[in-house]
């Protein structure tokens, strides 16, 4: 019996212990996979088969069918791909961008000693809400902001070494960064459009139809600047993690900053890299309230779509199970596909030395 209980090494558990790790690991693996089973089930279940349910075994409780299948690919098949394109486009090119500025600008943090003053900071604000009201009042944007930016050149020549002492650090600028993540969403989603939508009527008072509301430009935009903060403060952890050393033997030999980064230092993040833009992916692929404000009919997204099956007959089940299955299947299998990198990713600069 004692057998049973004693552990066969200092790292290893009992059997008993390796029995209850399996169970509670199965029955969680349970509470995760039986929601995608549903959903799988259910998207081949005639309506009659989901009100009068549940069932849950195919060919047993109930006769599989496609009618789902063939009306959102079917009567809604067009508007199927056109949204599912829009999220694979909109979601794919604003994850590129924003990890390729992110990783830029968190290997500075990483590497380089920021140290602006707060006076400097707020003066700047200002400077910026005094363009805003005087656009506001009538005058005209460039001019507008041509006056703030004078100003506040002139009161950083002026005030910046005598006036202004206290300086932010590396660490305020990080934190400052990812602030813009925890403020709710609904607070700038409205301004948002209103600026789009601002710069929109500017361009056709220029006599320039340009249009940014329900296109791809304005999601891609916005979806940039949501996650710019989170690939930042995750990037900067991982080049953290690389020795300094490193870039200073490259140095020695010969390599100027450019090559240092893209050749010695990149090449070492490439886990953390592939593991930020797949959780950038998934913000951007499940986004729902920017998308809700700033697109139409052109641009919407899958969120929104599978949002819209909710009918005045209440919620349409079984096209909606088609449509999320439709949306996670991809990511499913990109994570699997990147799951090696994924995993060394989430590990890196997990110890510092």
């Amino acid at each position: 019996m004692n057998t049973l209980f004693k552990k066969k090494s200092s790292f290893g558990v009992s059997p008993i212990g390796a029995v209850l790790s399996y169970l509670i690991l199965g029955f969680w693996a349970f509470l995760i996979l039986f929601p995608l089973y549903w959903i799988a089930i259910t998207s081949f279940k005639e309506p009659d088969a989901v009100n009068n349910g549940p069932f849950y075994i195919p060919f047993v409780d109930f006769e599989p069918s496609l009618h789902a299948w063939k009306y959102i690919f079917g009567t809604e098949g067009t508007g199927t791909i056109t949204k599912f394109t829009n999220t694979v486009g909109v979601s794919l090119i604003s994850t590129f961008v924003a990890v390729s500025l992110g990783t830029l600008a968190a290997y500075a943090l990483s590497r380089y000693t920021y140290n602006p003053k707060v006076g400097t900071v707020w003066t700047f604000v200002g400077c910026m809400g005094l363009a805003i009201a005087l656009g506001a009042m009538g005058i005209g944007w460039m001019l507008a902001i041509a006056v703030a930016l004078v100003l506040f050149i002139i009161s950083l020549l002026t005030l910046s070494r005598r006036v202004f002492k206290k300086s932010l650090d590396n660490g305020n600028i990080a934190f400052w960064l990812i602030s813009q993540r925890i403020m709710p969403p609904i607070a700038s989603v409205i301004p948002i459009y209103f600026f789009f939508q601002a710069a929109q009527n500017a361009f056709k008072d220029a006599g320039l139809e340009i249009k940014l509301i329900d296109t791809w430009f304005a999601l891609i935009l916005s979806y940039v600047a949501a996650n710019l903060p989170i690939v930042v403060w995750l990037m900067r952890d991982y080049f953290d993690g690389i020795p300094k050393e490193l870039e200073e033997s490259a140095a020695i030999d010969g390599a100027n900053r450019y090559v240092t980064f893209f050749q010695v230092v990149l090449p070492l993040v490439v886990p953390g890299l592939v593991a930020t833009f797949l959780f950038v992916l998934v913000f951007a692929w499940n986004e729902y309230l920017l998308a809700l404000f700033l697109t139409n009919a052109n641009s919407q997204t899958m969120p929104l779509f599978v949002s819209a099956q909710n009918a005045t007959r209440g919620p349409q089940w079984w096209y909606l199970s088609v449509l999320v299955l439709i949306m996670i299947v991809p990511v499913i299998g990109i994570a699997i596909v990147l799951e090696r990198y994924i995993a060394r990713g989430l590990l890196v600069g997990a110890v510092k030395g």
